[in-house]
């Protein structure tokens, strides 16, 4: 077996982690064996043990495997889950019988995901009043610095860091509500909205992938060099901008699904195609 060629400037053990990027991606290996060891690595390529020992570090920081101390090295295991990113649901404007698509309500879209995947949804709930960032503020039509609601969503699957998401509010449209609370609000933060006549209709989302702060990568536990997908959702009711939306996924463990257009004719959304991995995509 030999390494594939690279360009001039590419040094052999980034070559090698692309082939062994390759042997994953086409299933050669699996999470209930170790990979081959170094000696048989290097064996394998005819390289170093230092070179393989660069390789394997490569794709440990990158989150595809972990080594287990006097074990070996395995394919790090995160069952990845689909989650409909936008999910209309028919609802009712009081000032108006007929029926609108409204915003599915995000905690029952998470909790029937984990349901038909037959894994177990936890949430922790936080309540803050801090002063607004820019661009939260910006989207809010706030000063920056004012003073705002900020409810936080701590999920895990399976016990498994999932997503923080926080919910920015307008400090006036929060008060003396049961967004003051931190805890969970039966029918949901959607539910106070309702009462207080802001029923979310529409939606605008960023979606941008970053690295972690040290924080954010001590609570999901991802490889160092796992980058978040980070969902800005600024969503509308008739009168203007009601809530900022902030969730951050690790990258390595979510797939944010979307429907656009008419999707009348289907009861589900398809199944997303598999993601093509960066080493195979120059393959000829």
């Amino acid at each position: 077996m030999t390494i594939p060629r690279g360009t001039a400037q590419s040094p052999k053990y980034q070559r090698l982690a692309a082939d062994l990027r390759r042997r994953i991606a086409e299933g050669e290996f699996t999470t209930a064996a170790a990979l081959p060891v170094e000696s048989e690595l290097e064996r394998q390529y005819g390289v170093a043990r230092n070179t393989v020992r660069l390789a394997v570090d490569v794709l440990v920081n990158e989150g595809r495997l972990v080594r287990l101390q006097g074990k070996g090295t395995y394919l790090r295991e995160h069952p990845v889950l689909d989650h409909r990113a936008y999910g209309p649901a028919p609802c009712l404007d009081p000032q108006d019988p007929a029926p609108l698509d409204c915003l599915a309500t995000p905690g029952a879209v998470y909790r029937g995901e984990a349901d038909d995947s037959g894994r177990e949804l936890t949430v922790d709930f936080e309540m803050m009043i801090v002063r607004a960032r820019v661009d939260i503020a910006e989207r809010l039509g706030l000063r920056p610095g004012e003073a705002i609601v900020v409810r936080r969503q701590l999920r895990l699957l399976d016990r498994e860091p999932y997503s923080i998401e926080e919910s920015h509010y307008r400090a006036g449209l929060a008060a003396g509500t049961p967004l003051m609370e931190p805890d969970q609000i039966d029918g949901g933060d959607e539910a106070v909205l309702a009462a207080l006549g802001r029923t979310e209709i529409g939606a605008v989302d960023h979606l941008v992938a970053r690295m972690p702060g040290p924080e954010e990568a001590q609570w999901f536990q991802g490889g160092p060099g796992v980058p978040l997908v980070v969902q800005t959702r600024v969503t509308y009711d008739r009168r203007g901008p009601v809530r900022v939306i902030e969730t951050r996924y690790s990258a390595d463990r979510s797939r944010l699904v979307y429907g656009v257009g008419d999707l009348a004719a289907r009861t589900t959304l398809p199944a997303p195609a598999a993601p093509v991995d960066p080493a195979r995509a120059d393959a000829p």
